[in-house]
């Protein structure tokens, strides 16, 4: 008989920005794994004035991330506090290795909330957040596969780390601010203030 705690949970959902970052949640049940066919995208929506990070279907993609336990297999409300996104099945497009096959969802923020004029901008403090986790969680190479795998790159990024206004924002080493600010020059992306 085994011991293994994440037996007790039979749903699971995929993290793939700042859930990454195991400082920003309380989900103890957390698990490397990997999304086949979805890459992250920013995208612009009706809901607020900065960028959401998704992921929309590519079947020639796979990305880095985390699955998490629903608490108490609660999906209700998980889908409360992702309510900007679409819950969406995916068992069959994670690789995990948990002993057991439970239910497993990725959340997308949906078209209908896609927004027309693309003015938006990405937090530098969210984006820290994430880069952090996934240094963390995967090391550079992660970091690197986690900006490849991304779209949007286009949309400008605020400079907010003097004063963050993402609210689970984390203090970051200057290594760890280097790491991004690479990545994001090589990108060509465009800060502002």
């Amino acid at each position: 008989m085994t011991n293994d705690s994440s037996l007790d949970h039979h749903a699971y959902f995929f993290g793939y920005g700042s859930l990454v970052n195991r400082a920003t949640h309380h989900f103890a049940d957390a698990h490397h794994a990997q999304l086949r066919g979805w890459r992250r995208r920013w995208t612009p929506t009706t809901l607020r004035e900065v960028a959401f990070l998704t992921v929309t279907p590519d079947e020639h993609c796979e990305i880095d991330g985390l699955i998490a336990a629903v608490p108490a297999d609660d999906w209700a409300a998980l889908d409360e506090r992702e309510r900007a996104y679409d819950r969406i099945p995916a068992n069959h497009q994670v690789a995990h290795d948990l002993p057991h096959h439970p239910e497993i969802a990725v959340y997308s923020v949906p078209d209908r909330h896609a927004r027309a004029d693309s003015e938006t901008a990405i937090l530098l403090s969210y984006l820290d957040v994430v880069v952090q986790g996934y240094l963390t969680e995967f090391g550079e190479a992660g970091v690197a596969r986690f900006f490849a795998t991304t779209d949007g790159w286009d949309t400008p990024i605020i400079d907010d780390r003097a004063a963050p206004l993402y609210p689970r924002h984390q203090t970051l080493s200057a290594s760890e601010r280097a790491l991004t600010d690479h990545h994001l020059a090589r990108l060509g992306a465009r800060l502002t203030a």
